[in-house]
């Protein structure tokens, strides 16, 4: 059992007077008195102990590692660090709860020491309390630098959003994710992946670099790569070569990838180090901005893209409609109509209607495989070649011989064309025709008979040296003629059935004596009722011609 100090010894003190009250009057003063009360205490303490100097440690918060020095008395200097485990020479290390006392005794311990250490001191409570109130003060300061810090780190993420928001420009904007990215983290090094598209989809390609080289790609589901940016491995050595500390998030939108930021080595005062805990939350958080901005300028970027294809499908709309013939010629004795719906905006089907000569009416249906800008190219080319070849041959086999040769030689590659020409003599009724792979023409006699104008070679543009018979037939007073495209024998119904030659043929038979307008209307409907709403799959053309009766 301990017992009091005698009253007037080295230990003990006046509680209603002297050092006592002094204390007590520090710590009633306004104002931060905590470093004097402190010093004052060391000081009573030294006394009371026999020691020379003192200095006061308290534990890092949280505690770990070295203890800091908070304050010394004595004519001493103490490191402003201190090893519990190992204390410098000459020193003396008493520990307190959660701090410790380094002590700089004298060589011979004095009447008073011995004193001090035989009994307890009141002085050892206050200094225990004091470290209590050091830590407290401690952790109030370093939540409210957290909280300071935080308030910045956030203006300041806001800051860059809106940089980087304001951004739509895709190339651009990847050099300002990362420039921001590596000033926000005080980072040395940095690189943004951007997710590949068409044959390298699945992969992260390199978009910029920063500060060093950067591996050019890494597949998505690669392993390492995965474990690295969800903070529980090292990084891919490839991903920043040389770089000692690296830190990684994803680029996500809704849990999809669209690539990753990596920084390396951050700097500070002491030099390059290891990122906090704190920097992966900011990165991250700067991340999401990135990747909202990101789909926002792929976004923008496809529909400039559209919008760019929407101006050259227009254009060449345009110019497919001057290609098709704007008014009909006027043939004495006969009745003309053209017809073409695309399926798109730019079709692949061609048909014509000209004099040639004084003599000869020329009628062309034509039908380029595939459909759209391909198709539209290739439908011009053909129109150019039958302008030069059809008034310099004439309707002869080497019409066609020469015309296979010069798609052949545009360079189409895989495109074919069906085509289907025949030259009529209104004075005598003779129509010479040269079908290459295309639908028969259809010839509706007076009488009820039809008699079909059928292929004698292959299509246009598949195979070189391909020969072609010209053929003839007579057109009567009263018969009709139809040429047509494979968009109206091969519309299809919800059964997958298709329209066919003979309703084509039952349809002409049907509305054969209306104006040949009215008859177009007529397969239009059919066709159209026919496939009962699904929409049309294939470019459509017809051409009917009606011989008058005398």
């Amino acid at each position: 059992m301990s017992r009091a100090p005698s009253k007037g010894s080295a230990t003990s003190l006046e509680l209603a007077g002297g050092p006592w009250a002094e204390l007590a009057a520090l710590c009633g003063e306004a104002g931060d008195h905590d470093r004097s009360f402190l010093a004052r205490l060391l000081e009573l303490w030294c006394a009371a102990a026999g020691a020379a100097a003192a200095g006061f440690y308290v534990d890092r918060c949280p505690a770990a590692g070295p203890l800091d020095l908070e304050l010394a008395w004595g004519e001493a200097d103490f490191p402003d660090e201190l090893d519990r485990a190992a204390p410098p020479a000459g020193l003396t290390l008493l520990p307190l709860a959660g701090a410790a006392l380094a002590v700089l005794q004298p060589a011979a311990p004095s009447a008073e020491r011995r004193a001090a250490e035989a009994e307890p001191s009141p002085l050892l409570l206050l200094l225990t309390l004091a470290a209590r109130d050091a830590q407290l003060r401690r952790r109030l300061k370093e939540q409210s630098f957290q909280v300071n810090y935080r308030g910045v780190e956030l203006e300041a993420l806001y800051d860059v959003g809106l940089a980087v928001a304001a951004t739509l420009d895709l190339e651009q904007l990847s050099e300002e994710i990362l420039l921001r990215a590596v000033s926000l983290l005080d980072a040395r090094r940095g690189a943004l992946y951007l997710l590949g598209e068409g044959q390298e989809l699945g992969r992260y390609r390199a978009a910029r670099t920063f500060g060093g080289e950067a591996g050019a790609a890494f597949a998505v589901e690669d392993s390492g790569l995965r474990a690295f940016l969800a903070g529980g491995a090292p990084a891919p050595a490839a991903l920043l070569p040389g770089a000692r500390h690296l830190l990684g998030v994803a680029i996500e939108i809704e849990g999809s990838p669209r690539g990753l930021l990596a920084v390396g080595d951050k700097e500070s005062r002491r030099g390059v180090g290891p990122f906090p805990d704190g920097d992966r939350r900011t990165l991250a958080l700067f991340a999401n901005q990135a990747a909202i901005a990101l789909e926002n300028a792929r976004l923008h970027r496809q529909a400039l893209e559209k919008e760019r294809l929407e101006r050259e499908l227009d254009l060449a709309a345009e110019i497919q409609r001057q290609i098709l013939p704007f008014a009909l010629p006027s043939v004495p004795g006969f009745e003309l109509v053209g017809w073409n719906r695309p399926a798109r905006q730019v079709g692949g089907d061609y048909y014509d209607l000209r004099l040639i000569g004084e003599s000869r009416l020329s009628l062309v249906v034509g039908d380029v495989s595939g459909k759209g800008m391909a198709a539209a190219l290739l439908v011009s080319t053909l129109h150019s070649a039958l302008r030069l070849l059809q008034g310099r041959s004439g309707l002869a086999p080497a019409f066609f011989e020469d015309l296979n040769g010069h798609i052949l030689e545009s360079g189409a590659a895989k495109k074919f064309i069906t085509l289907l020409v025949a030259e009529l003599e209104p004075a005598t009724g003779r129509l010479a025709y040269l079908n290459a792979g295309h639908n028969p023409g259809l010839l509706l006699r007076r009488d009820g008979r039809v008699e079909e104008l059928r292929a004698s070679g292959l299509p246009l543009g598949l195979l070189p040296d391909i020969r072609y018979e010209a053929r003839a037939a007579h057109v009567e007073p009263g018969d009709l003629l139809c040429i047509y495209t494979d968009g109206i024998t091969e519309a299809e119904n919800p059964a997958d059935e298709e329209f066919g030659l003979a309703r084509l043929t039952a349809c002409l038979a049907e509305h054969r004596e209306r104006p040949l307008g009215e008859l177009v209307a007529a397969i239009d409907d059919a066709t159209t009722r026919f496939a009962e709403g699904l929409s049309q799959r294939d470019d459509q053309t017809v051409i009917l011609l009606r011989r008058d009766l005398p």
